[in-house]
């Protein structure tokens, strides 16, 4: 059965060196939540004190009612109803497919194990591999074969870390997303880590961008993007660049034109505007000009770098068939629909 999960004020330190400071989110039954962040910003520390494998010096986590951590308080790691993905997968290799996926099961009859083992490797497609050891399957099958034994006892809740990060890239997007639909189907709460961004908005429902032990903004991928709460959080997810503004009351001036503001932008006078590549459209008819600095071919479309007449540089996708050459200049407008602004630095 899938429990919620509370992280409340969590911080933690490895002696005098803080480490998390003051977490706290939480995840409804069956949520997928990802913590995304740069290495050494604590994601994978807290993942560890999710799971039990170290306490936390304030705070407290929660499965449901039950608490799991805080201060005195630490339920090992066994008695969590809690499973682990690891990066390494960490597989048994004297243990075959069949056999990694019932070490779990103890306590159960034979028959019920067995049944239990032909459930799951059904469920990941990796049935008419029962019999196979570790080294004779392929990276992605291990991944299967791990997320199989996870799943097996039937967590609360499922932990993984980094669990695609060995893999290529085409064979990441593509287990990830079964990875997803498996969890869906099975109604399980998880929590992934993962320092790719492309990985944690097709996998979870909430992403939480971690700096420095802190969490900066926990919502939907839609909103890291379009509605980032900070400036790291804006610089961070996704692509874009800052140009400089000046508020004007209802409104921002940029060097491409006014752009109207639905709400404030909580600061007045200059203004860094954050400007996404699909913000600035290349249309050959404006009498705004851009020089291009470089490209990059993406299939559909084009990635051009652009200089402004003031030195400043934009980011713009255009579809690959507008295909100008570096030191041309185009014609492009403004055409950002969410005006994201902090104040100048």
């Amino acid at each position: 059965m899938a429990l919620s999960l509370t992280v409340h004020d969590v911080a933690h330190a490895y002696g005098d060196t803080p480490v998390l400071r003051n977490l706290s989110f939480t995840l409804a039954p069956g949520e997928i939540g990802c913590l995304l962040g740069a290495s050494g910003c604590g994601k994978s520390t807290l993942l560890r004190c999710v799971a039990g494998f170290e306490p936390v010096r304030t705070g407290s986590i929660a499965l449901d009612a039950t608490t799991l951590s805080a201060p005195g308080k630490l339920v090992p790691p066994e008695r969590r109803s809690i499973g682990m993905v690891f990066q390494d997968f960490a597989l048994f290799p004297h243990l075959t497919v069949a056999g990694n996926v019932a070490f779990g099961l103890s306590g159960r009859s034979a028959a019920a194990r067995e049944a239990r083992v032909h459930e799951m490797l059904a469920l990941v497609g990796m049935r008419g591999e029962a019999a196979r050891y570790p080294h004779e399957i392929s990276g992605g099958q291990q991944q299967r074969v791990a997320l199989a034994r996870a799943l097996a006892p039937a967590p609360g809740l499922l932990l993984l870390d980094e669990p695609f990060s060995s893999l290529d890239v085409d064979l990441r997007e593509h287990l990830s997303f079964d990875v997803r639909t498996i969890l869906q189907a099975t109604g399980t709460t998880a929590l992934l880590v993962t320092h790719d961004q492309r990985e944690a908005f097709a996998f979870a429902d909430t992403v939480g961008v971690m700096r420095d032990g802190a969490l900066d903004q926990w919502g939907s991928a839609y909103d890291l993007y379009h509605q980032p709460r900070t400036r790291y959080v804006a610089d961070f997810v996704g692509e874009g660049v800052f140009v400089r503004g000046t508020v004007d009351g209802g409104a921002v001036r940029t060097e491409l034109g006014t752009l109207a503001l639905a709400q404030p932008v909580g600061a007045q006078g200059a203004v860094d505007v954050l400007l996404r590549p699909d913000d600035v459209v290349h249309e050959d008819d404006s009498e705004q000009r851009a020089r291009i600095v470089s490209k990059v071919f993406r299939g559909a479309q084009f990635l051009y770098t652009l200089a402004l007449p003031s030195g400043t540089r934009v980011l713009s996708l255009v579809p690959s068939h507008h295909d100008h050459a570096i030191g041309e200049p185009i014609g492009i407008r403004l055409a950002a629909d969410h005006v994201v602004a902090f104040a100048a630095v």
